[in-house]
C-alpha cells in the first residue's frame, strides 16, 4: 500500500456494481424488473471460500466503508476504524464485502435513479423492507462465488439486517455480530422518524418526491431531518462535554447585534446541511420507514425466542451504555431471547458516553472485545 495511507488501511478503494436481471419481488409485493447493486470488497477470497464477511451498513451509510476513494474526496470509510490489515476485522485473513442497500443512493438501484424511460424513480420506488435487503446481498454472494458468510455484522440498521440473515438463511451465517441494535423499533423511535420524514415532506421543494423531475431538493426538511436524528445519536453528557453552554466564537458582541449562535446550535446546522446535499430525500423516507417496519419477533414466528430459534449463528450482541435510541435493555432482549433457546451468545455493554454513535468512534474496550471475538471468526491455521 502507499505511503500516503495511515498504517493499517486498506489504501485505495474502487468500488465495483452489478446488475442482476429478472423480476425482484419485495416483502410488500412490488416489482423491479432487474435491480443493480453497488460494492466494495477488502481483502481476497480463500480458495475453500470459508473466509468471507458481510458488513451491513446503517441508515447514512453506504458500500464504502474501509480505505479511501481516489480523487477530492479521500474521506476514510464509515467504518474504516475497524477494518483493515491488522485490525479487528483483519482483512489480512478475511475477505470482506459491503454492499450500498438497495433503494439507496450511493450507486444502487434506488429513488434517485434513471427508469427505463430515463425518469427518476422518486416517490415511485417500491418501499423496501429489511428482509429485501438480506435477500440482494445473497444474490451479490452468489454473484461473488460465495456460499456462506464465515460472519454477518453491522451496527443499528446494520445489526438489524445481520439479525435478519442469521433467521432467514442460518445455513448461511457462521457468526452473528449485531451492534447497538435492537428487534424493532419502541413507539418513541417511530415518532423520531416520523418527525424527520414530516420535515422532508413539508419542504415546498418536496413535489410530492418527485423534486428530481422537477429540478429542485427539498434541502431545507432534509437537513432539519438530519439534525433531529443527528440529536439522537448523542447522549446528554457527550453533548454537554462537548459543547456546553459555549456560544459559537464570534457568533455574538454587545457591538455587532449579530445572533446569538451557541456551539451546538452551529454544529447541527452544519451536519444538516452538509447532509441534505449528499443524501437522498426518497431514500432517506424510504430508509426511515424500513426502520418502522423491523420486526424480528413476528418474521418467523410468534415471539422473538421461538424466531431466533431458527440460527444456528454464533452470536455477539453488543450495547452502548448511552445509547437512549437503542439502549442496552434492547440488546438484552436479544440476548434473553437467544439464551432462552440455547443459542451461543456472547453480550457486552460498552461504557461510553458517545451515544448511539459509539459502534462507530474509537474506544478501547469495543476495539479490543471486537478483536478478540473476530479471532474465532474465519480459517485457523492449524497448530
Amino acid at each position: 500500500m502507499s505511503g500516503d495511507f495511515p498504517s493499517g488501511s486498506v489504501g485505495l478503494v474502487t468500488p465495483q456494481s452489478v446488475r442482476f436481471s429478472g423480476a425482484f419481488t419485495f416483502a410488500n409485493g412490488a416489482t423491479l424488473d432487474g435491480y443493480e447493486l453497488v460494492y466494495e470488497t477488502y481483502g481476497e477470497l480463500n480458495a475453500t471460500g470459508d473466509n468471507a464477511v458481510l458488513i451491513c451498513h446503517a441508515l447514512s451509510g453506504s458500500h464504502h466503508a474501509a480505505g479511501y476513494h481516489d480523487g477530492a474526496d479521500r474521506r476514510a470509510g464509515w467504518w474504516d476504524l475497524v477494518i483493515g490489515p491488522g485490525k479487528p476485522i483483519d482483512t489480512r485473513r478475511l475477505f470482506v464485502v459491503c454492499s450500498n442497500n438497495l433503494g439507496c443512493c450511493d450507486g444502487s438501484t434506488g429513488p434517485n435513479a434513471a427508469r427505463d424511460d430515463g425518469t427518476p424513480w422518486g416517490s415511485r420506488f417500491p418501499q423496501p423492507q429489511v428482509q429485501d435487503w438480506v435477500r440482494s446481498q445473497k444474490q451479490l454472494a452468489e454473484h461473488l462465488g460465495i456460499s456462506r458468510w464465515a460472519a454477518v455484522i453491522g451496527g443499528s440498521l446494520g445489526g438489524m439486517q445481520a439479525l435478519q440473515w442469521a433467521v432467514d438463511f442460518p445455513e448461511w451465517v457462521e457468526h452473528c455480530v449485531a451492534l447497538a441494535a435492537a428487534p424493532g423499533l419502541t413507539a418513541q423511535n417511530i415518532a423520531f422518524n416520523e418527525i424527520a420524514r414530516h420535515a422532508i415532506v413539508s419542504d415546498p421543494d418536496w413535489h410530492e418526491g418527485n423534486y428530481l423531475a422537477e429540478g429542485t431538493l427539498p434541502a431545507r426538511g432534509v437537513a432539519l431531518a438530519r439534525m433531529v436524528g443527528h440529536l439522537t445519536y448523542m447522549s446528554a453528557d457527550g453533548m454537554s462535554d462537548r459543547f456546553g453552554r459555549e456560544l459559537r466564537e464570534g457568533s455574538y458582541t454587545p457591538e455587532s447585534n449579530q445572533e446569538w449562535v451557541f456551539q451546538v446550535e452551529s454544529y447541527l446546522r452544519h451536519q444538516g446541511a452538509r447532509f441534505s446535499t449528499q443524501f437522498d430525500a426518497n431514500t432517506y423516507v424510504l430508509m426511515t420507514r424500513a426502520l418502522d417496519l423491523f420486526d424480528l419477533a413476528r418474521s418467523h414466528g410468534d415471539g422473538l425466542a421461538q424466531t431466533l430459534s431458527r440460527a444456528t449463528a454464533e452470536f455477539l450482541i453488543v450495547s452502548f451504555s448511552s445509547d437512549w435510541r437503542f439502549p442496552p435493555q434492547r440488546s438484552i432482549e436479544i440476548r434473553d431471547a437467544l439464551l432462552a433457546v440455547e443459542k451461543p451468545v456472547t453480550y457486552a455493554n460498552i461504557e461510553t458516553d458517545d451515544g448511539h454513535d459509539a459502534f462507530l468512534l474509537p474506544n478501547q474496550t469495543y476495539e479490543k472485545l471486537l478483536d478478540q471475538w473476530m479471532r474465532r471468526v474465519g480459517p485457523h491455521e492449524s497448530a
